[in-house]
């Protein structure tokens, strides 16, 4: 919001949310409207703050696992991710070969159905009902390999500190395999359904516009960033986990308007099939878990990890004295950071545009709030 307002008669100021069910959970924007025209907004959040970082100094480094996955909580597998390869750099420990390859087959596929529950809901938001039975339709069956793997759909904990929780069980190269050979022309008909569609096309383009200087003055990554037209993407630019051995594209788009951002995570659900075919069919033997001790005692010091998590970069600061539990830790969230550009994004649209723009940033307020 501008810093001076002078409220006059043809301005109001109105709560969208928290209870709106486009506002994505609990999140309170603040509208400044001139009739149907947004003057500018404020986000209101920590309506689902459970102080998570708070936790983290009063569990173990291990017990603290599992908490990481509820900020996120449809994007679980990443957030464990980061967590595991901050601990794993503070401890000067590797993750074997094989453990490595199932977390990329394991955090792709995350991506997807973050990707979909996006898209579906997205939608849903802006008046189409279809896409989000179709959607659901397709992360039913990634969801099923999560729960054949570690008994979880949602809060799936799936990794451990030096590699994983859980061998793969018997079919699970084939299930994967199946699910790649079937997704491609789910995605195609997704597509059919909204990328030449006249409505949708009205409803996004020239939406929301974010330039490529407004995302890297506000911080914001992940798709938003890349649609603006900036190819950065961790996976590329700081690999991990073995991403530097995938053949795979940086989707982007010209415009960075709320069309482009959903043409990229498209384009993103594409190419993270090609790194879990390559994934698989390339898929180590050997053990899934590195030398941890039993009892952890990281080194005194403190190190920063960041991965490519499906909403953008999701960092870890983490600060050990030596003990058996956190000192601190600091989590970089990319939904809250992302959420930042809002008020930039919405001035001088309509308040049916506000919608549009909440719901192709991608929050979840789990992780904006944590």
């Amino acid at each position: 919001m501008p810093d001076v307002t002078f409220l006059d008669a043809n301005e109001l100021v109105l709560n969208m949310g928290p209870q709106h069910p486009s506002t994505h959970g609990v999140l309170r924007v603040i509208l400044k409207l001139d009739g149907e025209k947004v003057l500018g907004c404020e986000c209101v959040i920590g309506y689902l703050h459970r102080g998570v970082e708070k936790i983290a100094e009063n569990r173990t480094w291990m017990q603290f696992a599992p908490y990481v996955d509820r900020m996120d909580y449809v994007a679980a597998v990443s957030n464990g991710l980061g967590y595991c390869l901050a601990v794993e750099k503070l401890m000067s420990v590797e993750a074997p070969p094989r453990a490595q390859a199932v977390r990329v087959i394991l955090t792709e596929l995350n991506r997807i159905t973050s990707h979909l529950l996006w898209l579906g809901t997205h939608a849903l938001d802006i008046g189409a009902i279809t896409p989000v039975f179709y959607c659901f339709r397709e992360r039913e069956e990634a969801l099923k390999i999560f729960e054949n793997y570690c008994g979880a759909r949602l809060t799936t904990h799936a990794f451990r500190i030096g590699g994983l929780q859980y061998e793969t069980y018997d079919t699970f190269e084939k299930e994967v395999l199946a699910f790649c050979d079937m997704f491609p022309a789910k995605v195609d008909e997704y597509e059919e359904l909204l990328t030449g569609n006249r409505i949708w096309l009205g409803r996004t383009r020239g939406v929301g516009i974010l330039t490529a200087e407004d995302c890297k003055d506000f911080g914001v990554t992940g798709p938003v960033l890349r649609a603006s037209g900036v190819e950065w993407d961790l996976r590329k630019a700081q690999p991990y986990s073995g991403y530097e051995k995938y053949d795979f594209a940086i989707p982007t788009g010209r415009n960075g308007d709320t069309f482009d951002r959903y043409i990229v995570r498209i384009q993103e659900m594409r190419q993270s099939l090609r790194i879990i075919r390559q994934a698989v069919e390339g898929l180590p033997t050997g053990p899934i878990m590195g030398k941890v001790p039993k009892v952890m005692k990281p080194p005194v010091g403190e190190c920063y990890v960041s991965i490519e998590a499906p909403k953008g970069e999701l960092g870890y600061f983490v600060v050990s004295d030596n003990s058996t539990q956190p000192y601190r830790v600091r989590v970089r969230p990319p939904s809250f950071v992302n959420l930042q550009a809002l008020d930039r994004m919405c001035r001088g649209s309509l308040i049916a545009d506000v919608v549009a723009i909440i719901g192709t940033i991608d929050i979840v307020l789990g992780e904006v709030d944590r």
